[in-house]
């Protein structure tokens, strides 16, 4: 730590000398002297609505404004965004045809998942006119659903590094002086600037925070096609003109708010909780009591029940 060595760097070192000292010497001892050290949790940076389309206007090329609307308006990561290939848009849409779906398909993503994310219509004619411009050098011999969207070099996909690079050049034409980054961060425990964006603008206009999470997550509670269909991007300028015709018609209701799924936390507690109580009898606080009493009590939304 003395000479500068971050607090990761050094814990996966010392996980190396955990491993040297259980496995491989048997020497059980000093394995229990070798400790980690915990790192600083920090607040997650968030843009503005105004700064995020700072940064897409400053784009330096169109492939780099189409890279960085597809990870703020899709929620993808920066190695998503250079791995997408024409067959991923579903139903096997061409970027010259119709995708009638409006939904993109992430195959094999982070811990190996595959999950459906939305498709707003304003990337899909940035994709269009992009696909007009991209070099097809590498398409020789490939059929058409497996080319790559971003081609590099030596018959790859771009790479995120190179990604990461364009999006903080943006950032730095726009101004934008906050320590952004589109690649998630080990180091710091942070995910990419644009994503927790996203997800920050959908939870300020009221979309429940499981459909959110749960379609980017592979939750199986909730029917994910049907909720992807339903959820607006904030980056999709009709959306915004349709939610701001709603609050006229209907005061108070959201544009985007969606039916909460038919299992509640309550229902939960009230079939499971006696028997939980009676197994866990002296090992439950009488504050865990009192609340999950209350849960099984309370219908408001507050506390698990419907939203009236």
């Amino acid at each position: 730590m003395e000479s500068g060595t971050s607090i990761c760097t050094r814990n996966l070192t010392m996980t190396g000398v955990k491993f040297l000292f259980r496995v491989t010497l048997r020497r059980h001892d000093l394995d229990a002297e070798v400790f980690s050290l915990k790192e600083p949790v920090k607040v997650q940076l968030v843009l503005s609505g105004n700064e995020v389309k700072r940064i897409l206007v400053m784009a330096p090329s169109l492939k780099a404004r189409v890279m960085q609307s597809l990870a703020y308006g899709c929620r993808l990561r920066a190695g998503e965004v250079v791995r997408l290939k024409v067959g991923d848009i579903v139903p096997e849409a061409r970027l010259r045809h119709d995708g009638a779906q409006n939904i993109i398909r992430i195959v094999q993503s982070k811990g190996r998942k595959d999950r459906n994310v939305m498709l707003p219509a304003g990337i899909l004619g940035l994709l269009r006119d992009w696909w007009k411009e991209r070099p097809t050098g590498q398409d020789t011999g490939v059929p058409g659903p497996d080319q790559v969207i971003f081609p590099g070099y030596g018959g790859k996909h771009l790479s995120a590094r190179q990604n990461s690079r364009l999006f903080k050049q943006a950032a730095r034409a726009a101004g934008i002086t906050k320590p952004v980054t589109l690649r998630t961060s080990c180091r710091r425990r942070a995910s990419g600037t644009l994503r927790h964006s996203f997800a920050t603008h959908l939870l300020e206009r009221g979309v429940d925070i499981r459909v959110i999470y749960c379609p980017a997550d592979d939750c199986p509670a909730i029917d994910e096609r049907a909720q992807i269909s339903e959820v607006e991007s904030p980056l999709d300028d009709s959306a915004q003109a349709k939610r701001k015709k709603s609050k006229k018609r209907k005061k108070g209701a959201s544009s985007t708010a969606l039916p909460l799924p038919k299992l509640e936390v309550a229902d939960i507690f009230r079939a499971s909780g006696a028997a939980y109580r009676a197994a866990n009898r002296g090992r439950i606080s009488l504050g865990q009591l009192k609340v999950m009493s209350a849960i099984e009590r309370c219908r408001t939304a507050a506390l698990g029940g419907p939203a009236t």
